[in-house]
This record gives structure tokens, sequence and C-alpha cells, in this order.
């Protein structure tokens, strides 16, 4: 029964983010996306510390680091679409 419920959490949550993202203006990305990093470097020290926690529980520790990749992988990417971002701002001659 609890992982039904885990499953419905999380479908609902996936559902919810597509929808609040697609509604964001353009002019918004940059600094939802900062936002959205500051986050994820939460989500890396939740999956670290979990991860850590998980001692002889090999599906809890596969979970948390995959958990920890892909909160990393969000958190590079967003810093690289940010700083794309910004840089369309820039002037030619600035570096």
């Amino acid at each position: 029964m609890e992982i039904i419920l885990l499953l419905f959490i999380f479908t609902l949550a996936a559902f919810l983010g597509f929808e609040l993202i697609s509604k964001v203006p353009s002019q918004l990305h940059t600094p939802l996306m900062s936002g959205s990093n500051a986050i994820s470097g939460i989500t890396i020290v939740g999956a670290m510390i979990s991860t850590a926690g998980t001692e002889g529980s090999m599906t809890a520790t596969v979970i948390g680091l995959c958990a920890l990749v892909l909160a990393a992988i969000n958190v590079v990417g967003g810093y690289m679409v940010t700083d794309r971002m910004l840089a369309m701002f820039k002037k030619k001659g600035d570096k």
C-alpha cells in the first residue's frame, strides 16, 4: 500500500512540475533556473545523507545514488543554460 502512495505522489509531482514549467514566460527562465539550481543543491545534500544512512539496503543505496547523479546533472546543466542566457545580454566586445 505504501508503494502505491509513493507512486501517486511521484506522478502528481511530475505532472504538476510539467504544468508549472510549461506556463513560465521566457523572460523568467534565467531567475527560475538559478532558484532551481539552489533546490537541486539541497537535493544533492539530501541524497548523500540518505545514501549514507542506508546501511545494508542495496535498493535504497542505488536509488540514492541515482538521485545524486540526476541532481548533479541538473545543477551543472542549469548553470550552463544560465550562463548561455546571460551571455546573450553581453555586448560583443565584452569578455
